[in-house]
């Protein structure tokens, strides 16, 4: 049987490490829809939080199985994998301005978390690995649309970690044919997002009644992925016969800039704003990466994806859909709008 038809029935195993966090926690419900039986890795903590996860939708609530444990860990990470078809590794830490304050830990987590997934999954005979890269790894584009053949580019200690982390995964496929695909997204943005990010920083000001509102740098452009859109792609990766040992782009082919984001954003929420830079949250100039944009003809040629929310018109509707869900108070009460998130 192909790896294809084990991954697409109902009772093969999936686990997703990160599952607690924004994107994890959308990938697992999607899986769980989907028919998969699911395994999510959270993060251990005294809590027994869950994150995301504890508020997950009521069709999918009690139908997946948690593990909390920590990548860093060889030997949970090993336990976690028996018995999983596949590994959907999103697990690492994402906050750049963080990277600057304590790099050590995006080296523990991100570079040896992954050595981690893939011995593991080496020793156990894991079909299939799919690794969350990100767009970061190519710094300020040196061409447009970016293909998966830009250099690579280190700006920031967090985008060096997942340079190295990238290259640990595709090196187990070259040296011991693990059976690796690399994911690379670009920036995703949607519901559960953290405050961390630039279009909840801006939807939480706005919200909170905020018409000033302080931002970073707003020259930089982005290529943004709609939640769903991301989740969509990992599910094609897994699904896909093709795609091993590849570096495969997820982004809409659709460039904007900061500034116009967040007139965008103001404009779906009918309210007028300035902008003050806030010195705070501006990156070092030489770690500043000033241009994003995907070429996603890749993941289209392997996996037949491509995004529901392209182009100007589909970055608005997921910005309507993100709005709407901040717009609950209960979401909105859970981030704190007034200070600067690292």
């Amino acid at each position: 049987m192909s790896i294809t038809n084990t991954l697409q029935m109902s009772q093969s195993r999936i686990l997703v490490t990160g599952a607690d966090g924004f994107i994890g926690s959308h990938l697992t419900e999607t899986l769980v829809r989907a028919g998969y039986s699911v395994r999510a890795f959270v993060l251990y903590n005294s809590f027994n939080s869950w994150g995301w996860l504890d508020r997950c939708a009521s069709d999918v609530k009690g139908q997946f199985e948690v593990f909390a444990g920590d990548v860093r860990d060889p030997h949970g990470v090993r336990t976690a994998m028996q018995g999983c078809d596949a590994v959907l590794h999103l697990a690492a830490l994402v906050a750049i301005p963080y990277s600057y304050h304590s790099p050590d830990t995006y080296v523990d987590t991100n570079i040896k978390g992954t050595l981690n997934i893939v011995q593991a999954a080496r020793e156990l005979g894991v079909s299939k690995v799919i690794h969350t890269s990100t767009s970061e790894v190519y710094g300020t584009a040196r061409f447009v649309p970016i293909t998966e053949e830009h250099p690579l580019q280190g700006q920031s200690p967090y985008s060096a970690s997942k340079i190295g982390a990238d290259q640990i995964a595709l090196s187990f496929h070259a040296a011991f044919d693990t059976p690796v695909t690399v994911v690379r997204p670009f920036n995703t943005y949607g519901p559960r997002q953290s405050a961390r990010a630039v279009i909840p920083t801006i939807i939480t000001q706005i919200a909170n009644g905020k018409r000033e509102l302080k931002l970073g740098a707003i020259h930089p452009t982005r290529d943004f992925n709609f939640v769903t859109d991301t989740t969509a792609g990992f599910i094609a990766a897994l699904k896909s016969e093709k795609g091993v040992g590849e570096v495969v782009n997820l982004g809409s082919n659709f460039e904007i800039s900061i500034g116009e984001t967040a007139s965008a954003i103001a404009e779906v929420m009918g309210k007028n704003i300035q902008i003050v830079t806030d010195e705070q949250r501006l990156r070092p100039e030489n770690s500043e990466v000033d241009r994003l944009w995907a070429s996603n003809t890749k993941a289209e040629e392997l996996f037949g994806w491509r995004p529901a929310y392209a182009g100007l018109d589909g970055f608005k509707r997921g910005l309507a859909e993100t709005v709407e869900w901040f717009g609950i108070r209960e979401n909105l009460s859970m981030y704190k709008a007034d200070i600067y998130n690292l």
